[in-house]
């Protein structure tokens, strides 16, 4: 998503806090305050988030179906290794498209 940051706006919204950050004569410590406020500012307004959110199961879905859901997950990270993996991963998912 950082490739779609509006970076004429945050250009300018930096260029103007610069001059009201820059002239103050202050200490270290409020110095460096003020420029992570004016930092994370500029972030949160012109930066796009994304909201992450796991795709949870329905609320239908038992135990059993969970856990072969989870098993098949498995098997189907290892199908690489072998033939004995796939096979494995096969019979596994005719049991859930069975449950």
């Amino acid at each position: 998503m950082y490739y779609k940051t509006d970076v004429l706006g945050l250009q300018t919204f930096l260029l103007d806090k610069f001059a009201v950050w820059a002239s103050s004569n202050n200490s270290v410590e409020e110095i460096w305050n003020n420029f992570k406020n004016i930092i994370c500012e500029s972030v949160e307004r012109f930066v796009p988030h994304k909201i992450l959110r796991k795709n949870s199961d329905p609320e239908y879905y038992n135990k059993e179906i969970k856990l072969l859901k989870s098993k098949v997950r498995r098997a189907y990270n290892r199908r690489k290794l072998g033939i004995h993996h796939m096979e494995e991963l096969q019979q596994l998912s005719k049991m859930l498209l069975a449950a």
